[in-house]
């Protein structure tokens, strides 16, 4: 096996107590990275922090305030940050069908997944700035395609990741730093196998015919291209959102 490819780096990962992220926050420990677990829910950021041997901060993405705050302290207790990954956001408990969807529900996931990343980019950027780095945001199928499971608030929120993307690859790629997004397809963490299952069953069934793949990603398969994009080994890629769903979205 080579040199882990994050020693040294102090990464710093919103979202980090729900399945994807704390599986991304091993996989970066794993491979040497220092990591800053960020979760909005301070039960949660402390048992995750406890059994992955990272360093937890309870943090609403949606306050730039504290978003400032944690970077200045990641910095003063870690170093860095060298690499951000912004998996902040979902659609957060609110309703599919346009017809139930109220402002606050609208509010709510563009404040988290929208905001949140921008704040997040915005304050690492100073920090990154001095020696390089990366960013990884986080889009998603329902940006791309249309899905059968979450709402609008959810599609136009994702959407929009991927023009902030690009904007921050072009005017922070002189400093030396990527940006990239990874969209993935469908993942039944905890948070959406409940909405999956209640789905009927010739729904899901559609669900997982429209994959040529024919089956669900393991949570490995969406980590797997987010560590990739944050590495040196993805040097000379930016501004570039990697579908990662079997197949069932193909960009021409």
């Amino acid at each position: 096996m080579g040199q882990p490819r994050f020693t040294g780096r102090t990464a710093v990962v919103t979202g980090g107590a729900g399945g994807i992220g704390r599986a991304v926050c091993a996989g970066l420990i794993a491979e040497g990275a220092t990591v800053a677990m960020v979760d909005v829910n301070a039960e949660a950021v402390a048992e995750t922090a406890e059994a992955l041997g990272a360093s937890g901060f309870t943090v609403d993405v949606a306050d730039p305030a504290a978003v400032g705050e944690l970077m200045r302290e990641v910095r003063q207790r870690l170093g860095g940050p060298h690499i951000l990954v912004t998996l902040a956001g979902g659609s957060l408990g609110t309703p599919r069908d346009l017809d139930a969807i109220a402002p606050e529900h609208v509010d709510l996931v563009l404040d988290v997944n929208v905001k949140g990343t921008l704040y997040c980019c915005q304050a690492a950027a100073p920090y990154l700035r001095q020696g390089g780095g990366a960013i990884v945001t986080v889009s998603s199928i329902g940006a791309r395609h249309p899905s059968p499971v979450t709402g609008v608030p959810y599609a136009t929120a994702k959407a929009a990741i991927g023009g902030l993307t690009r904007r921050l690859a072009r005017e922070l790629g002189p400093a030396g730093i990527r940006v990239n997004s990874v969209a993935p397809g469908l993942v039944l963490t905890d948070r959406l196998r409940d909405r999956f299952d209640a789905m009927p069953t010739v729904e899901q069934r559609e669900v997982v015919d429209a994959i040529p793949l024919r089956r669900m990603p393991e949570i490995r398969e969406i980590v797997d291209p987010v560590l990739f994009l944050a590495s040196a080994q993805a040097s000379y890629i930016t501004g570039v959102t990697l579908d990662v769903n079997g197949g069932r979205y193909m960009p021409a």
